[in-house]
């Protein structure tokens, strides 16, 4: 058996999470989640509506006490991208509130209602460590996402592994406005906390105002954050004193899903005194390294690997890099307890990730002098990390090529301020004199796929450069215009 919340176990009257209006202890949790684990323990998978609400917290927790899977579902998702989701997980039912307005798609699926004011009997773990506990959907760079298989030994290690690195401990209190539909913001924000017996305090939307308030009169201690949040958050300072005093005063601030240019590192610093630290996952591998608390400021690097995690780097033939001097780029290999079980219904996928029993990441790193880990890019050209989403680009190729007046699309990444990388969409039209808009062609691949997928950028070409096998040749299109 596998405890991965040892807190809800013992119970308590100290407060476990608050979203809004809604504040859970964890005897209110424990039995809110109790109740609910009740009715879906023979359910075979769940689908999670993953609102930023408590009740997604409430229906996880309730699906890991009763051993069930849980498949978070991102609630922009857009219908082709649900379906396949749905066919390929097979959930026995959606947990969702009452009062949530679920697309079409999910209508075949029974509801089970999420009351996080339900009081039931509480419910033991029993599940063992290697039992499934989340199905987390993956954007490839080709074709539609694979399903991540995140078992109970998977979660624990990482986190305790972050506990470790960050001295993570029962008087934390977390303060995020990440999504729950992905490892960052559910496992690390509302799993994490839960695992230590401390508190989570989710603002709903990102603000800089809830930032400041949680974090000053508020009592968060720690803030996590994409890239996207902290430049917001940068900007901010020169005129929010407020701000500067909250985030002076946390005892941790933690940026990952990309990363943080150093302009905003440097400016943060000098506001407030506080570093922020990197660290570096993925839906596959939770959490790899992270800067350890505590250390000198470190922009750029994601800090050493993580107890329990062992990281290579290799060359194109599969030679190891022995050197450690911040020049030799390899692609990061790791193994450890933190690795997935297995891309659900995909073994080829899955055999195809690893070379032995070292998982192939496709980040590209160099090691420094220390052990520190700075990645440099991607393997692969179709990766796009935007607003702390990682995006493939195939998808949104696909997407943009069912528009009746795309005859040919390809997608780029460039750099922004804001985003990290903003998605560039390349397109021939079928009518030169008459090609869909920017805004048109934004829509439509948000309505398939999701909103953070779509182009924020389009421009026109009279054909796409291809070479003799027809692979467009990406390298070949314009460089990027930083200020279009």
């Amino acid at each position: 058996m596998s405890t991965l919340f040892p807190a809800l176990a013992a119970g308590s009257d100290r407060p476990a999470l608050r979203f809004g209006a809604d504040a859970l202890t964890y005897d209110e949790l424990a039995a809110a989640a109790g109740a609910l684990a009740a009715r879906i323990k023979d359910a075979g998978r769940v689908a999670v509506w993953a609102t930023p609400t408590a009740r997604t917290a409430v229906a996880v927790v309730a699906a890991l006490l009763a051993g069930v899977p849980a498949v978070p579902l991102n609630p922009r998702t857009g219908a082709r991208e649900l379906a396949h989701i749905l066919g390929d997980s097979t959930p026995g039912v959606v947990l969702a509130g009452a009062d949530d307005d679920l697309p079409a798609g999910l209508a075949p699926l029974p509801r089970v209602v999420v009351d996080v004011t339900a009081r039931g009997a509480a419910v033991a773990e029993t599940a063992g460590p290697e039992s499934p506990a989340l199905i987390v959907y993956t954007s490839g760079t080709t074709g539609p996402p694979k399903g991540v298989v995140l078992s109970r030994r998977a979660i624990a290690a990482s986190l305790d592994a972050l506990a470790d690195a960050w001295a993570w401990t029962a008087d934390d209190v977390l303060v995020h406005a990440l999504p729950l539909f992905h490892v960052h913001g559910l496992v690390l924000g509302v799993l994490g906390p839960l695992r230590r017996g401390g508190a989570v305090r989710h603002l709903g939307a990102f603000s800089v105002a809830g930032v400041a308030r949680e974090l000053g009169t508020g009592g968060g201690t720690m803030l996590f954050g994409v890239p996207t949040m902290y430049h917001r958050i940068a900007d901010a300072l020169d005129e929010d004193p407020a701000l500067v005093r909250a985030l002076s005063g946390a005892r941790l601030l933690v940026s990952g899903s990309a990363a943080l240019p150093v302009h905003d590192h440097e400016r943060i610093t000098a506001a407030t005194g506080r570093t922020v630290i990197e660290r570096y996952g993925m839906t596959e591998t939770l959490m790899n390294t992270s800067v350890r608390v505590g250390s000198a400021p470190r922009p750029g690097s994601v800090g050493a690997p993580l107890r329990g995690v062992e990281l290579r780097l290799v060359e194109e033939d599969g030679t190891e890099i022995e050197a450690y001097d911040g020049e030799s780029v390899g692609e990061i290999q790791v193994r450890g307890p933190n690795l997935f079980s297995a891309y659900l219904n995909r073994p080829d996928a899955t055999a195809a990730a690893f070379d032995g029993d070292w998982f192939r990441t496709g980040d590209m790193a160099v090691r420094e002098a220390d052990g520190g880990v700075r990645i440099v890019g991607r393997k692969a050209t179709d990766l796009i990390k935007s607003g702390g989403y990682k995006i493939g680009a195939g998808e949104i190729e696909n997407a943009l090529l069912d528009h009746p007046g795309v005859r040919e699309a390809a997608v780029t990444g460039e750099p922004d301020a804001d985003l990290g990388e903003r998605i560039v969409a390349w397109v021939v039209p079928v009518d030169a004199e008459h090609p869909p808009g920017a805004e048109e062609l934004a829509d439509h691949v948000a309505g398939l796929l999701a909103p953070h997928k779509r182009p924020r950028v389009v421009r026109h070409l009279e054909a796409l450069p291809r070479n003799d096998m027809g692979k467009v040749l990406k390298k070949a299109l314009p460089g990027p215009d930083l200020h279009g």
